[in-house]
């Protein structure tokens, strides 16, 4: 299928970059489970295939659904998100620069930039990404990079992409969206006015539980550049079998988002009243900061809410363990429900900074089971007053 921006969404999602098999008709491309490829003489590459970790036929299928999801250029997978960002950071900044980061991000962003980049010279400071005044207040000369969460990790805090890329722009910096929560189903970035868009393809993407990836899309030839040799160099690459798993993945996205989005809006509704919480997190809610700018860039809210129990860490602990049909596990976006506890899942690296996750903050992955199930389970495990 020509990569084709004319196509709706859905049908990019199930048909870019399928290239299917012509000697046996087979309607799903076949998995290129080699490590490496045999040369019609010394240099002769055919496809311009030589080794696994340079290029890989089923993982170059995946990066051109995902560019024409993102409506980007290039696009370039790696064996998690973390990697993926890695390589990003590495391509763009160099000791000295400096990055602006929101204060409410995925534990392993803060961990990655704190652990591993700062010591290496990148200088980091931390705001609050929805006032627009606070990021120009933190811009430096040195201001290479401005990196938004949008929902963000775990608050849902909502950031106007397109205020921020002015931003950005203005001062010579690299607009980055981290879009895993809300996938390009619903959300767009480039399309908004920033430069690259990130995802764990773990999540939504692959959206089955069963694979782990990551993806940095742009439409900027340099920088892309600079990514793909990293991918080469390094070699955090993306297996063919997982390549494979996310394209399957990945052909039922848009329908996925629709029922996540309405389950989630259907829970947070039902549970933005009861005395057992203190307050819904979710873009969807009219009384959430950020709606109307959700409204306005995002075509649905998502599959993610998070809650504060009016009771406190306690309450919230046990409501977090009490639950059947939500799991208590890490990581999101599945089609089965997940319940987490941040502070000490998936944000406990950040205990001790400003992004530290309050002790009575529950997480809610919220799958596409049937909601009134979900409801009367979360209803079950909440602490009776």
């Amino acid at each position: 299928m020509p990569e084709d921006a004319d196509y709706g969404f859905s049908t990019r999602a199930i048909r870019a970059g399928q290239h299917f098999d012509p000697t046996t008709g087979a309607v799903v491309p076949p998995i290129y489970q080699t490590s490496t490829f045999v040369q019609d003489g010394i240099g002769g590459l055919r496809e311009g295939y030589e080794y696994a970790r340079s290029g890989n036929p089923t993982r170059d299928s995946l990066q051109v659904l995902l560019a024409s999801l993102e409506q980007a250029e290039h696009g370039i997978a790696f064996a998690s998100g973390l990697a993926a960002e890695d390589a990003l950071l590495r391509a763009a900044l160099q000791p000295g620069d400096h990055l602006i980061l929101g204060n409410d991000v995925y534990g392993g962003t803060h961990r990655l930039l704190h652990r591993l980049h700062v010591p290496a010279g990148v200088e980091v400071t931390t705001v609050e990404m929805s006032d627009s005044d606070a990021v120009r207040a933190a811009v430096r000369p040195s201001t290479r990079m401005v990196w938004v969460e949008t929902p963000s990790n775990p608050l849902m805090k909502i950031t106007d992409i397109a205020t921020l890329a002015a931003i950005g722009h203005e001062a010579g910096a690299i607009v980055v969206v981290d879009n895993t929560f809300a996938s390009p189903a619903l959300q767009r970035p480039l399309a908004l006015g920033a430069d690259v868009v990130v995802h764990s393809t773990t999540k939504y993407i692959g959206g089955h539980s069963d694979v782990l990836g990551g993806a940095v899309l742009t439409s900027d030839d340099e920088l892309a550049e600079k990514i793909r040799f990293i991918q080469f160099a390094a070699g955090a690459v993306l297996a063919p079998f997982e390549a494979w798993l996310t394209v399957r993945g990945i052909k039922t996205l848009a329908v996925r988002m629709d029922r996540h989005s309405s389950n989630a809006l259907a829970i947070a509704e039902h549970f933005a009243d009861h005395p057992a919480i203190e307050r819904v997190y979710y873009p969807g809610l009219a009384s959430h900061p950020g709606h109307e700018i959700a409204a306005a860039q995002m075509s649905a809210f998502g599959g993610m809410i998070s809650v504060a129990l009016a009771g406190g860490e306690a309450a919230a602990r046990t409501f977090a363990e009490s639950t059947e049909l939500f799991q208590l596990a890490e990581s999101l976006g599945g089609v089965e429900s997940l319940i987490g506890y941040p502070s000490e899942m998936t944000h406990a690296s950040v205990r001790g900074t400003p992004l530290e996750v309050a002790p009575n903050i529950v997480r809610l992955s919220v799958g596409i089971e049937e909601v009134g199930d979900l409801i009367a389970d979360l209803e079950t495990a909440l602490p009776r007053s």
